[in-house]
């Protein structure tokens, strides 16, 4: 009976999760291991699953414990990043451009601007990986700073400043990206 409910589970939700899986790990490959992971520990676990929330929804924490899990290994693993492009050696800005203000009548004009809206998608692929959970957990999944910081098992203040270095190197990718070319 379990496999034949995980059968169906994996036929039912395999899409819903891999979209979800893909757009936080920015990694066809990735996501499909996540996923796969998600139904080894929905197997493994099946007798804890007491059927008082959805299976969706079930499984869907899953996959946020193993995505959280992935970064928490890649942020571990992956070199620091330099910022040098941003300051010189006394801690200045380098290109003060960056900090420009955008003319821009309203900030909703942007979002509905499809091509605004690609040129920002790709400059969050741009991203480093370990800022890119970060950024996408806490501004689009407007998770609360804690539960980010407890999830990927970083420091509040560290996490304040990855977003922070985050915005400016989004910053400056849409000012080259977009806000020239307009």
């Amino acid at each position: 009976m379990k496999n034949e409910i995980l059968k169906s589970w994996i036929e039912q939700y395999s899409g819903l999760l891999l979209k979800k899986a893909l757009y936080m790990l920015s990694n066809k490959e990735d996501a499909q291991d996540v996923v796969q992971e998600v139904f080894i520990a929905a197997f493994s676990n099946y007798d804890s699953f007491e059927g008082k929330s959805q299976p969706l929804t079930w499984l869907m924490a899953i996959l946020n414990r193993k995505i959280a899990d992935f970064y928490r290994k890649k942020y571990k693993s992956e070199p620091n990043v330099k910022l040098d492009h941003f300051f010189d050696e006394t801690g200045s800005w380098k290109n003060n451009d960056v900090l420009r203000d955008w003319n821009i009548s309203t900030e909703s004009e942007l979002l509905d601007n499809k091509e605004f809206n690609k040129t920002l998608e790709e400059c969050i692929e741009e991203l480093p990986a370990r800022w890119k959970i970060l950024l996408k957990m806490y501004y689009i999944e407007e998770k609360k700073a804690p539960d980010v910081s407890q999830e990927l098992n970083v420091s509040t203040t560290n996490l304040w400043k990855i977003l922070q270095r985050s915005r400016m190197q989004l910053r400056e990718c849409l000012e080259f990206n977009w806000f020239s070319k307009i």
